[in-house]
């Protein structure tokens, strides 16, 4: 299973939120791209970069950041937040992006993100299912659809859908570990590369994601919160 290590940004600055509610944003680097290279420097390969401010925005905008940690590191990026549009998405692809996240637009304008998925490859699109409750989530998790999450990932993945990011948002930020029920639960119905997202919290927790089949396991305030740290994450790779 890959560790992907979660950087999500505002202002160009490195933050987290709980529960995706921007009024708890804390800082901890004003500087992304060195926190990237110490992630380089323990041996992790994958980085999930969030730009928050274009999930806010509804447009992409912290693509400057993007293209100087993938021009700098080695790291091999997903890049999500703001993606509404085909210019969005080639900005995203043209900064360095392996794979973009679209959650909301595979929502609000579902033939134009299979038009992507066609267009780019189902190894290039992730789509984001971000939920509330098991109810899928949108516009950098604000509104709520009443879309049940297995339904939503199950129709897009006999649509030719073969990546997602699974966020559960109560879990996010809590340090009290993952939606493994969800994810075991989605497994079983669905046999699609699934990430998750949120609650990541201990070794024991990457361990027990990976034996349900997770793809991959994304980390981020447990690292930040130093529950969790580069050395140790490094070994799992």
């Amino acid at each position: 299973m890959r560790i992907i290590i979660a950087i999500d940004i505002i202002e160009g600055k490195c933050v987290r939120l709980t529960k995706g509610d921007y009024s708890t944003k804390k800082v901890y680097n004003e500087y992304p791209l060195e926190m990237a290279k110490q992630i380089e420097d323990h041996g992790i390969k994958y980085l999930h970069l969030v730009d928050l401010d274009g999930a806010k925005g509804r447009k992409i905008i912290n693509h400057k950041v993007l293209e100087q940690i993938v021009s700098k590191t080695s790291l091999t990026v997903d890049f999500g937040g703001g993606i509404r549009s085909y210019d969005d998405l080639k900005i995203a692809f043209g900064c360095g992006a392996s794979q973009v996240t679209c959650g909301s637009i595979s929502v609000s304008d579902p033939v134009l993100f299979l038009e992507w998925l066609q267009l780019f490859g189902a190894d290039k699109i992730i789509l984001g299912a971000d939920s509330v409750n098991r109810k899928i989530s949108t516009e950098g998790w604000q509104e709520n659809t009443g879309t049940d999450i297995l339904s939503f990932i199950k129709s897009y993945f006999l649509k030719g859908v073969r990546y997602t990011i699974c966020t559960d948002i109560e879990k996010d930020g809590m340090l009290l570990g993952p939606s493994k029920d969800l994810y075991r639960e989605i497994l079983d119905n669905v046999k699609i590369n699934l990430i998750a997202s949120g609650g990541v919290t201990s070794e024991d927790d990457i361990r027990e994601l990976e034996a349900i089949g997770c793809e991959g396991a994304i980390i981020g305030k447990a690292l930040y919160e130093g529950i969790l740290n580069l050395k140790q994450l490094g070994r799992l790779c």
